[in-house]
């Protein structure tokens, strides 16, 4: 017998459902490029950042400014659109519901209640945290202000009053970078990263250097671009740290401190394992030792 109903051909859903648990995590490249995010909690700040013809200000909310540990929100949000439209679904929007759950579990973060209120508390930081910038999106390039989130709402929550499912509203700013697949797929391996300036060297790294065999950057620049609040001289001893450790995901940092640069190999592939035997020969021995005992 069949049903007495016709099938729902109309359905009106003006929310993503994010339920895709193997989502590679992605970033979209325009905040990778630039320091959208703070790197200290508490940063209360405004903050301006300029290169080229672009210009982006960053207005604390209320919490204060929104943290690179925060961003996780949208990595997971752009995670799981991106690997919705690669499996040919056409029902993303930029208002994104997906459950607290799998958000904490995927960005390593703890499931206990210290993980749920943090949660709350990254997204009141990226709903006050207001921007103003020029920078283009899907070749669309106006001044304009924006949250990093335009709302966020619990739509669930479980017996002890925890938060379980949660809509995130993405700004349409960052929405047409994800419709235009700017977007670049990260190491998942960089939610394991403690230090905020680490993580924001990771996405520099992936960002300028990807699959080339090398990127380089005085150590001026690469302070600039990270939007570290440390002196130049403090930048230099965290680099030197970080490249000491060789535990920065995807990349070997080098810094040579001689000529005050910083170089990224890719770890995986010839290309950059070559590319740093060539600059190898080309260093003093004293270099090349501490070089190859990193390698």
């Amino acid at each position: 017998m069949g049903s007495h109903l016709r099938p729902d051909r109309h359905i009106q859903r003006d929310f993503f459902i994010a339920d895709i648990l193997d989502a590679a995590p992605k970033d979209d490249t325009a905040s990778m490029e630039h320091p959208l995010f703070a790197l200290r909690a508490g940063d209360k700040r405004v903050r301006t950042y300029e290169r080229g013809n672009y210009k982006v200000e960053i207005q604390p909310g209320p919490y204060g400014c929104a943290t690179i540990h925060d961003k996780d929100v949208w990595i997971y949000c752009i995670s799981q659109l991106m690997e919705a439209v690669n499996r040919g679904r056409d029902d993303i929007s930029r208002t994104v519901r997906f459950v607290a759950y799998d958000f904490l579990v995927t960005t390593n973060r703890p499931v206990a209640g210290v993980g749920y209120d943090r949660m709350a508390e990254a997204l009141r930081r990226l709903s006050g945290t207001r921007i103003e910038t020029n920078i283009e999106t899907d070749g669309k390039r106006e001044r304009a202000g924006f949250g990093l989130i335009d709302a966020w709402k619990v739509v669930e929550r479980g017996r002890d009053n925890r938060m379980t499912a949660v809509e995130v509203t993405l700004p349409d700013w960052l929405f047409r970078s994800v419709k235009a697949r700017h977007v670049l797929t990260l190491d998942r391996d960089y939610f394991r990263l403690r230090k905020p300036l680490d993580r924001r060297i990771y996405e520099i790294a992936r960002k300028h250097c990807g699959i080339q065999p090398r990127w380089r950057a005085t150590t001026a620049t690469l302070h600039e671009k990270s939007g570290s609040s440390a002196t130049l001289r403090e930048f230099r001893r965290l680099i030197k740290g970080l490249s000491d450790s060789n535990e920065l995901p995807g990349y070997q940092v080098m810094f040579d401190h001689d000529a005050d640069v910083v170089t990224f190999y890719p770890k995986n592939g010839r290309a950059g394992s070559m590319a740093q035997i060539r600059d190898l020969l080309k260093k003093p021995a004293q270099t090349k030792k501490k070089i190859a005992k990193q390698a």
